[in-house]
């Protein structure tokens, strides 16, 4: 089929994301996306970038972290950097910061925060709008003492990866080091002590007490997505947990009104028994998307790619039902939005770890730069902070309540 012209604008109202971006025209009378002829699933429609060296607060970080592409260490402010989560925020979004410089012991003065972020595929700009917040810790509510005095918490105290907003303003946060999940309130501030799956505890675990670790070292609660019913969180490990087949990837079931878990929503079979989870979000009751990525950059990258998996498990194996729905590595280009107009746009970072729906033919991607370390665009020069916009032919069928949460998110 032929496919609509993609010369006039279409206002993504669901997300509140777009003022204008090469899609195809509903008020022109065209279908609002293409039907296809079976050869293109899905393209690159809108892209933003938020240059590297952007800096936030004026509190020196870095004294640990390695100089790399010609980036010098230590830093005068703290990097706005590090993006493992992504929410609708009104106009914009809330980006969650990860632990900082890649480790418990180089990332002390990396102050955990979620920043605001402007994300515009027009202009191709993001920007760091006010708003946001810091994680803190000054009613004590955590097992262990932070390294700041002033328990604001950094990235040797909580490896944050995940995070989802309650209806009420609070926030659970998914978290690497336990791993664990954590509920914080509006401006960040810990309510509870973080909570910990049963018989699972990575080597940075601050009650490991010598025992021996069942996962490794930042393969804990990767991505965490928020349930129909608004209460029920599905923090999603990066890694296999001792016992398991290497290539499985448990899906925890996370009541946050008993602050209990309640069994493993599923598990899911990696393509690869290295690949690591990028993020997920919720489709429905028993449908995610989830990011799978290798541990490869720019020309090396095999796999960075979004599945839909289905914990229904028809085939009965044992393991979610998954099908490829976006391979990041080829995506079509047709008007060039990414520079490669009439070819394949790639996303060939190390960490891709944020992944939301903007509708039922629309989702957003963005990396994880590791500022400075890593440079999969360019060899030598470090990662920008990218999203992309990608429309795909296939209908997601998003619950409509989850359309609506997202919507009460939109409206905060």
């Amino acid at each position: 089929m032929r496919r609509p012209s993609r010369r006039a604008a279409l206002t993504l109202t669901t997300a509140g994301l777009l003022a204008a971006v090469a899609v195809p025209a509903v008020a022109a009378g065209l279908s609002p996306v293409p039907q296809g002829n079976g050869t293109q699933q899905a393209e690159v429609v809108g892209r933003s970038v938020l240059p590297s060296a952007t800096f936030g607060e004026e509190i020196p970080s870095g004294a640990l972290a390695s100089p790399a592409n010609g980036v010098a260490t230590p830093f005068d402010a703290q990097p706005v950097q590090g993006f493992s989560g992504l929410l609708k925020d009104g106009d914009d979004w809330l980006v969650l910061e990860d632990n900082g410089y890649g480790t418990k012991a180089n990332s002390a003065d990396f102050l955990l925060r979620a920043i605001r972020l402007h994300i515009d595929p027009v202009t191709q700009q993001s920007t760091v709008v006010e708003g946001g917040f810091s994680l803190s810790d000054p009613d004590r509510k955590l097992p262990f003492t932070p390294v700041r005095a002033d328990r604001r918490l950094t990235g040797a105290d909580l490896d944050p990866e995940s995070f989802q907003r309650m209806p009420d303003g609070t926030f659970w946060i998914g978290e690497e080091f336990g791993p664990s999940v954590v509920h914080v309130d509006a401006t960040g501030k810990v309510l509870s002590a973080p909570v910990q799956p049963e018989g699972v505890r990575s080597p940075d675990a601050w009650d490991l007490k010598g025992a021996t670790p069942t996962l490794g070292s930042s393969k804990g609660f990767e991505g965490m997505a928020l349930g129909v019913d608004g209460h029920t969180i599905y923090p999603m490990l990066e890694g296999a947990v001792a016992g398991d087949d290497a290539a499985t990837r448990r899906i925890y079931r996370f009541d946050t009104n008993t602050g209990r878990y309640t069994g493993l929503k599923g598990k899911v079979r990696f393509e690869v028994a290295s690949d690591a989870l990028g993020d997920m979000v919720a489709l429905d009751e028993n449908r995610f998307l989830i990011l799978e990525r290798d541990n490869a950059q720019g020309p090396a990258s095999q796999l960075k790619a979004v599945y839909l998996i289905d914990t229904r498990d028809k085939d009965r194996d044992g393991y979610a039902d998954k099908r490829l729905l976006v391979n990041l590595m080829a995506m079509p280009d047709p008007q060039g939005v990414a520079g490669t107009k009439g070819a394949f746009s790639t996303f060939p970072f190390v960490t891709i770890e944020q992944i939301a729906v903007l509708d039922d033919h629309h989702i957003i991607v963005g990396n994880d730069n590791n500022y400075p370390g890593s440079n999969g665009r360019t060899a030598g020069v470090p990662d920008d902070n990218e999203h992309v916009v990608i429309q795909l032919d296939e209908d997601l069928q998003l619950d409509p309540a989850l359309a609506s949460i997202n919507a009460r998110g939109a409206r905060r």
